[in-house]
């Protein structure tokens, strides 16, 4: 695993925000854009992806990186339910579900890969140094 000195090192901190901007983007179509729960709901999840990695790295623990990254992930899966909800309304195609879902699968699998990585490493953190 590369050396990771920042948060905005961690690849799926880096895909989480490139997600954020995908979503942004669906979210300015004329179809979705009135669906203000709906949109705002998506946006605050796909956010919540890279904040919660972005958290978790500044506890400066292993275990509580591990919590963030576990809430991380549920936002990413909340994030694709969101998406079915937009596709079986119509506000996107499934061209661009396919796109978007797989981009939030993709981070799923980098969120548990790094998870376990944590969990198998004989470094706890700085916080316990």
């Amino acid at each position: 695993m590369a050396t990771i000195n920042r948060f905005e090192d961690i690849e799926a901190w880096q895909l989480a925000r490139q997600l954020c901007v995908e979503v942004f983007k669906i979210t300015v179509s004329d179809n979705f854009k009135n669906d203000f729960s709906l949109k705002d709901q998506i946006k605050r999840s796909s956010g919540s992806i890279m904040d919660n990695i972005a958290e978790g790295y500044g506890r400066d623990g292993n275990k509580e990186f591990i919590q963030f990254l576990s809430y991380a992930k549920g936002s990413a899966s909340e994030v694709q339910s969101q998406l079915y909800r937009a596709l079986d309304l119509k506000y996107i195609n499934e061209t661009t579900f396919n796109e978007v879902y797989n981009l939030a699968k993709n981070i799923k699998g980098k969120i548990t890969n790094l998870m376990k990585y944590l969990s198998n490493s004989n470094f706890r953190g700085t916080k316990y140094q």
